[in-house]
């Protein structure tokens, strides 16, 4: 996947695009900059001229769906703003915020009280999100604000019935199954009650809609999103992490996704080794089996950044495979892991292109 010269008509003179973030089926999304009354703004445009002839339709029913919601979310500063819409193309504001996989607000109890109100203020408007069972889709700002992203699944109802009810109990059940993760000490006794009730459609889909969809989408289209990282993620570096352990100087290795001007979706391999030549470790990859791609990045380092427990700080290394290394900062545990990151950075292999989802 590369970076596409023709824009959609609609677009022409509106955007400049920098980097590809994402291409499915349904639409391709790139970051750049929006041309509008006051200058050009960051923003990101998704486009669905570039989709197959067979789903040009769900694809164009999505696009609608995401203007819609994003026309009132953006208002209510929760979502990016939409700053225009056409038949084939979206653009929306450009949120500097992280992703909840990455930013994982451990113990940040604020955080969850900012994503309540948020998904409170969205529902007043008759708007329900549906897919927020997605970490990528709750994004954290700089100053610990929770924000929205992703709407091609919302609904904008024209009331309060049963099936608007219904919808926004899982948006916020959703809500909670992630502050069950990263602070479940705060959680109360009815948001535990909510947790524990999933309800009658939802049971009804898991138990039947969601293997076939699973079935279709994994296995027939090979679409596979976990935590942004798309199938490169899922499916290649496992494999490639397997092959950087078997090299005898390699203590330890990460492998994270990141959004490549050239690809689509890169991976950078982080290898914890003293030996100081990646050349040897590239050509030690060449071994791996037909199918499977070499990572676009891969950086020897002293060590690795680890919690207390030992864990890779994958937090951490994400932010500098995407070169986003004004918002390491607040991630960082004390002096020692500074200096450990200091490091890293001053080394890192994306220079040229600053990227973010």
């Amino acid at each position: 996947m590369t970076l596409h010269e023709n824009l959609p008509s609609e677009a022409e003179g509106r955007f400049r695009s920098d980097v590809v973030l994402k291409q499915d089926v349904f639409s391709t999304v790139e970051r750049g900059f929006f041309k509008g009354p006051n200058g050009e703004v960051e923003s990101v445009m998704r486009r669905i001229d570039l989709v197959p002839w067979w789903s040009y339709g769900i694809a164009r029913h999505f696009l609608k769906r995401e203007a819609r919601a994003l026309a009132i979310a953006g208002r209510l500063k929760i979502a990016p703003e939409l700053l225009f819409q056409g038949k084939r193309v979206l653009f929306r504001g450009w949120i500097e915020a992280l992703p909840l996989h990455i930013a994982r607000p451990e113990g940040d109890l604020a955080y969850f009280r900012s994503a309540k109100r948020a998904l409170r203020a969205l529902h007043r408007k008759n708007v329900t999100h549906n897919d927020l069972a997605k970490e990528q889709n709750w994004l954290r700002t700089p100053q610990g604000e929770a924000m929205l992203t992703d709407f091609q699944l919302a609904t904008c109802f024209t009331g309060r019935h049963a099936l608007f009810r219904l919808a926004a109990y899982e948006d916020l059940r959703h809500l909670l199954k992630h502050k069950r993760r990263y602070a479940p000490d705060s959680l109360t006794p009815v948001e535990k009650r909510v947790l524990a009730k999933k309800s009658l459609p939802t049971r009804i889909w898991m138990a039947t809609g969601k293997r076939v969809y699973y079935w279709i989408t994994r296995g027939l289209l090979n679409f596979t999103d976990r935590e942004g990282g798309g199938p490169r993620l899922v499916n290649d570096a496992p494999v490639l992490m397997s092959k950087l352990k078997e090299h005898i100087s390699v203590r330890d290795a990460a492998i994270v996704a990141f959004p490549d001007r050239r690809t689509g979706t890169g991976l950078y391999a982080f290898v914890e080794t003293d030996q100081r030549s990646d050349e040897i470790f590239v050509a030690y990859l060449a071994s791996i089996p037909d199918g499977v791609k070499a990572p676009e990045r891969l950086q020897i380092v002293e060590q690795l950044p680890r919690k207390a427990d030992g864990e890779i700080r994958t937090d951490i290394l994400q932010l500098i495979a995407m070169n986003q290394i004004d918002l390491i900062d607040p991630l960082i545990a004390g002096d020692a892991e500074k200096d450990l990151v200091a490091r890293i950075v001053a080394g890192r292999r994306n220079l040229r292109d600053r990227f973010a989802f």
